[in-house]
């Protein structure tokens, strides 16, 4: 049988015996190399470092020397600019030792480059989804004689973006430029963790007509070492994370901005040496620490997931956790940071400050170890992506028949689920409110739309996802510092306000709107900090679930410290004649005005729980998190309260289209796309619904446990 190196352009042959010094192939490069050789799409899966990115390069590069293309040949496409920087003398190397050239194109690319690309464009275009929608549109890019040629699209780290607004929108990008290429585009999405990998190649795949394979090889057993310690406060954590972190390299990993700042405020008093990673501290200062980070042997980054993905600082000595992520996928791809090294264990400290967090650390370990990872839910009715491609469409090449944009948009994946008189539908909607005109037979920007989205060159248009207006934070001697959303300015005030961010704590001078900018001195010792809100965070059912597993046994854990483990055994003995480890525990208060009923369920099933009782009582105040539905009322009875619940079981009720449409449209105005204020009612209420709500699932929990 001939091997895929073999199979390999002969100057890439040699480029990687003589240059890389290479003497074999890994295992998932030799099966991704046969699948994408033989013309075949692909999810190509493998752990962080395990190497995902040349599995699905050398092939491609190996296409591109066997037949040079006019144009660009190939694209790579990274979630977050950052990755991109991170990965481009890694692919330059990889071009250049084959006589190919790549470019870099995302928002930071000066003008004079872009130009000078369009010119003379390299065979690999490494870029983000919105660059390249801003390439679609510009008058600038002729993309017939710049696309015509190309043949490839990889997506690294698929898992982060398939079945969101961004996934979304490269599909519809990427079916837009398989109009004007004359190939049938070959895709691969890169991923270390995903637990749907048929679906997310289905989802991939589109409109080609290729073959396809998910490329898993079987994982080699590592060793892991993983402990979790309580601490009770931020300040000890940050204590305790210090003492671990001294001597080692070492990612310190938070579930927030505010958390991530005050940590890391109180390990740098503590002396040692941090940077601060999130994606509010400004671009140069998240270079500043990458680079010194991966040059240094004595050192932290304390940050959020931004750093969760494959974006390499070097070899780490130790992932700590304050508290626990929120997904097993999250842990894994955190987890694998470390490990790379010969003879080293991947490894995980998590610092818990209450038992649910204890008990969620526990969760995920377990998962994991059961091979369970999360499915990427791809979403068949992504309105707001829908929204966002019809003004795109209708702001390029003086609009589009809405015909035209019907024939396109309902080719992606994303929209499958969205009929033709639902689009018609809209169309008239947003025809009526102003967002689009139909002038001779085409559709073009509206007056609203162009309000809202035209400045800056309609930049604000192109980014798809999420993108409140940020405010510039800067002292008083102009140095700047990072960025603030809009939302958590507008509570500032002058000369009163205090925060953290860059790991220090800043002092509100003035804050000027007109040029959105935030004056900050340095704070002086004992000012309180603050930061901003946030949407519900909902922990998954099944993560939910297996708490509800370890409260319900006598298992006992080998990574806990001692402390841990006596507040493990405290919980389950609290909750031994509260919890019915089948369905859950309903339980009054000592008042009797309160019932409290522990599903372990997850967040959005007991959100949708709570608005079904809201329907058939609609007097009780009931307030859902993760693991429970509280419900209050002065004649409650627990007698009354199973009755209610028993209610629920009715087939009649979660068919009854007008009680779900009643409880759709009392949900709350949260903000979840930027284009929602050119939404319909129909279409907005949908959005927020399938936010906060899971019907599917909740009625499903309610047969099976009830």
């Amino acid at each position: 049988m001939v091997s895929v190196f073999a199979r390999f352009a002969p100057r890439l042959q040699q480029a990687i015996v003589a240059r890389l010094g290479w003497s074999s192939l890994r295992p998932v490069q030799e099966m991704a190399g046969e699948a994408l050789l033989n013309g075949k799409n692909a999810v190509i899966l493998a752990p962080t470092a395990g190497g995902k990115t040349e599995a699905s390069m050398f092939p491609t590069l190996s296409n591109l020397v066997d037949r040079q293309p006019v144009g660009v040949g190939a694209i790579y496409v990274a979630p977050i600019k950052a990755l991109l920087n991170n990965q481009e003398d890694r692919l330059g190397l990889y071009t250049e030792m084959v006589g190919l050239h790549r470019f870099v194109w995302h928002g930071d690319t000066i003008t004079s480059a872009r130009q000078q690309f369009l010119g003379e464009p390299a065979e690999l275009l490494m870029t983000t989804p919105e660059s390249l929608e801003v390439m679609l549109v510009s008058p600038r890019v002729d993309e017939g004689e710049l696309f015509s040629d190309l043949r490839m699209v990889v997506i690294d780290e698929v898992h982060a973006i398939a079945g969101t607004d961004r996934g979304a929108h490269l599909m519809s990008v990427i079916e837009r430029i398989r109009r004007v290429s004359r190939h049938d585009i070959q895709r691969a999405g890169l991923s270390a963790t995903v637990g749907n990998p048929e679906a997310i190649l289905q989802w991939l795949q589109g409109t080609s007509e290729r073959e396809g394979a998910v490329i898993d090889p079987p994982k080699r057993s590592s060793r892991r070492q993983l402990l979790i310690v309580h601490e009770p406060d931020q300040t000890r954590i940050a204590a305790a994370a210090a003492q671990v972190a001294r001597g080692h390299k070492s990612l310190l990993f938070c579930q927030s901005r505010a958390t991530a700042e005050a940590v890391a405020e109180t390990m740098r008093r503590a002396g040692t040496t941090v940077f601060v990673h999130h994606s509010a501290v400004s671009k140069e200062e998240r270079l500043l620490a990458e680079q010194e980070f991966h040059q240094g042997s004595d050192a932290c980054i304390v940050c959020t997931s931004t750093l969760e993905l494959g974006i390499d600082v070097g070899d780490l000595d130790k992932v700590l956790q304050a508290n626990a992520p929120d997904t097993v996928g999250s842990f894994l791809q955190r987890m694998g940071r470390t490990g790379r090294r010969e003879g080293q264990a991947a490894n995980t400290t998590f610092f818990c400050e209450t038992i649910d967090t204890v008990l969620q650390a526990i969760a995920l370990i377990e998962l994991a170890k059961a091979g369970w990872v999360e499915d990427a839910a791809v979403n068949d009715r992504c309105w707001p992506v829908l929204i966002h491609q019809l003004l795109a469409m209708s702001l390029a090449s003086n609009g589009i028949a809405a015909e035209d944009a019907w024939s396109h948009l309902s080719s992606v994946p994303d929209f499958r689920g969205i009929s033709r008189e639902e689009f018609d539908r809209l169309i008239d909607w947003m025809i009526h409110d102003g967002s689009l005109v139909l002038t001779s037979g085409r559709l073009v920007l509206g007056p609203k739309a162009e309000r809202r989205f035209g400045r800056r060159n309609f930049m604000e248009l192109y980014a798809v996802f999420s993108s409140p207006q940020s405010y510039t934070v800067e002292t008083i001697n102009k140095q700047v510092v990072g960025t603030l959303n809009q939302d958590f300015v507008d509570g500032l005030v002058d000369g009163v306000s205090c925060f953290l961010l860059g790991g220090r704590a800043w002092a509100v001078f003035h804050v000027i709107h007109k040029d959105r900018s935030v004056i900050v001195e340095s704070a002086p010792r004992g000012r309180q900090p603050t930061w901003g809100g946030f949407l519900p965070q909902f922990l998954g059912f099944h993560l939910c679930q297996r708490i509800l597993d370890i409260v319900t046994s006598d298992e006992a854990y080998p990574y806990l410290t001692r402390p841990v483990a006596r507040l493990l055994d405290e919980e389950r003995e609290r909750l031994q004649s509260l919890v019915e480890p089948r369905i859950g525990g309903i339980a009054m208060n000592d008042n009797g005005n309160e019932v409290v009923w522990r599903t372990f369920a997850g967040g959005k099933i007991n959100s949708t729980l709570r608005y079904a009782l809201g329907t058939l009582e609609p007097t009780w105040t009931i307030t859902p998190d993760n693991f429970a539905v509280r419900v209050r009322d002065d004649n409650m009875t627990e007698a009354h309260f199973r009755s209610v619940v028993q209610d629920l079981k009715s087939e009649a009720f979660w068919q009854d289209e007008t009680v779900w449409q009643s409880i759709r449209n009392a949900l709350p105005g949260y903000r979840l796309s930027k284009f929602q204020p050119l939404m319909p009612q129909w279409v907005e209420t949908e959005v927020v619904a399938t936010y906060l709500l899971d019907v599917c699932g909740a009625k499903e929990w309610i047969a099976r446990t009830m």
